[in-house]
This record gives structure tokens, C-alpha cells and sequence, in this order.
């Protein structure tokens, strides 16, 4: 596995943890805070499967 597919890894198991907690919020703030940083992490593995992809190409 490479560092770059360590940190996608890594985006996609917070971005997933942050939705659990979403769902799990009895807080609508919080819900709304969670719910947005598991919408930045999954920005983030987006971004890197494009860095992974460009490397690839490459």
C-alpha cells in the first residue's frame, strides 16, 4: 500500500466514523457539524484517488 492509498483509506474510515456519529446525535448542531465533516472527508478521497490515478497515468 502506498502513502497515498493509506490517506484515502484513512479519509474514507473518517468519513464513514462522522456519519455513524451523525446519525447517533440526538443534537441537531452537532448532527450538522458531523454530517459536514464527513462531506470534507469524502472531498478529500475524492481529491486523492485523483492524485492516485494521475501517479498512476503517469
Amino acid at each position: 500500500m502506498t502513502d497515498l492509498e493509506g490517506k484515502l483509506e484513512r479519509f474514507e474510515t473518517l468519513a464513514a466514523e462522522c456519519e455513524l456519529i451523525a446519525k447517533l446525535a440526538s443534537d441537531a448542531a452537532k448532527r450538522e457539524l458531523y454530517l459536514r465533516l464527513a462531506l470534507h472527508y469524502r472531498e478529500l478521497g475524492v481529491d486523492m484517488r485523483k492524485a492516485i490515478a494521475t501517479k498512476d497515468a503517469a
